[in-house]
């Protein structure tokens, strides 16, 4: 299984007029973290797109716990938990500057043909990145 951790510090314009992050950046926060994850193990977005390969997202589930704050450090832990396919799943765990839990989610992508807009197989390069994260 692959895991990676991304940190963020949070803007005075991502929270809302109570002060706490606006619960819609939560997204933003799981992108920022899928990015910085694939990054990690040498994927690019950019380059999977200049070959003309897309990740739309299929689904988008969050669970908030409690708020975060203007100018907290959040981590964004990020989880491949299968080795994917087709479709490739990202779990979420946010975690406010103390470490305690404040939200949760998961999405799902799809790898897609940016010309004929349909659904590929993963490409050769991310199988080869995440391959050695799921041997036992």
């Amino acid at each position: 299984m692959f895991t990676h951790s991304t940190k963020i510090r949070v803007r005075y314009g991502e929270t809302d007029q109570m002060g706490y992050v606006y619960y819609g950046r939560y997204a933003e926060y799981f992108e920022a973290g899928r990015v910085e994850a694939l990054r990690s193990i040498g994927i690019s977005y950019k380059k999977l797109e200049e070959q003309g390969i897309m990740m739309p997202v299929l689904n988008l589930q969050v669970n908030y716990y409690m708020p975060l704050f203007y100018d907290e450090e959040v981590t964004v832990q990020v989880t491949i938990p299968e080795l994917p396919t087709i479709r490739i799943k990202f779990l979420y765990k946010v975690f406010n500057a103390a470490g305690e839990l404040t939200a949760d989610g998961e999405t799902t992508l799809l790898f897609v043909d940016a010309f004929t807009r349909k659904p590929i197989r993963m490409p050769a390069e991310v199988i080869a990145a995440l391959e050695p994260h799921y041997k036992s």
